[in-house]
């Protein structure tokens, strides 16, 4: 269960919103999320940070990286390591291309999409598995990975009651999503004390399918009462169990001829 919801979480999935795409996380800005799963409090790890690369190697663009990994006993029942980069245009926010690498103790896997917004489609490559390799057609939307989709929603200003829709590839199977705002509810984390707004998933306008079938829900908790409307908590609901990240670390954007500190881990 850790694995696929470590898995689930650490980017294999494409979300195509139904509005104008923008970054989710400004240059040099880091989240560090601790994934708890059961009775393992500290089952893993997940940091994601944007860089701006240098202009001469890739004007315009900016790189999101998200790195997941199994920690503690968890680590040792299951070693689990997975790194997923965005590269961006930093102007009009639309990605550019994805690059997602996972490894665990006997198994590597390497894959990279890139798109053509001109023609609406996607390139997906399998570096280790050639004959899983797909072109496929782009809804309306701007893609992005799951979780970066996920923080995004930091940005939409949904109130209590209001709904968006989104359209989310697992590879090559595409999800029709309606998040909903449900509730909101005070949350306590390592970082303080939080009034949030609870996003959740659904799977509505074609029959379920997937996770979603299996009974599967998804949440996320927006920080209302702080300015970067932080999305301090995510979790994936089984009907075995919860798998749940909690924000333990953040750095804020750089500003102008900012001295802060390389957010890389």
């Amino acid at each position: 269960m850790t694995r696929f919801w470590l898995t689930l979480i650490c980017s294999q999935a494409f979300a195509f919103t139904t509005l104008a795409a923008q970054p989710a996380l400004g240059p040099g800005e880091a989240l560090t999320y601790r994934v708890g799963w059961g009775f393992f409090s500290n089952a893993g790890e997940i940091k994601i940070f944007s860089e701006s690369p240098p202009p001469e190697t890739a004007p315009e663009q900016l790189l999101t990286v998200t790195t997941t990994a199994t920690r503690g006993l968890a680590r040792a029942l299951f070693a689990f390591d997975a790194r997923a980069e965005a590269w961006i245009n930093a102007r009009t926010g639309q990605l550019q291309s994805h690059i997602e690498t996972t490894t665990t103790s006997n198994k590597k896997n390497r894959n990279r999409t890139t798109f053509d917004y001109a023609t609406r489609t996607a390139f997906y490559r399998d570096e280790f598995n050639p004959s899983k390799n797909l072109d496929f057609p782009l809804s309306t939307g701007e893609p992005l990975d799951l979780i970066l989709s996920l923080i995004n929603t930091r940005s939409w200003d949904l109130k209590l009651g209001e709904n968006r829709d989104a359209l989310v590839l697992f590879q090559e199977e595409a999800y029709e999503l309606t998040i909903h705002a449900v509730r909101y509810e005070t949350l306590k984390t390592p970082l303080g004390t939080f009034k949030t707004l609870v996003l959740e998933p659904r799977m509505e306008k074609t029959p379920p399918k997937g996770m979603f079938k299996r009974g599967t829900a998804v949440r996320v908790w927006i920080a209302q009462n702080d300015p970067q409307r932080l999305p301090v908590q995510f979790e994936v609901e089984f009907k075995f169990g919860s798998g749940v990240a909690t924000l333990i670390s953040y750095q804020a954007p750089y500003t102008p001829n900012s001295d802060a500190a390389d957010p890389r881990p």
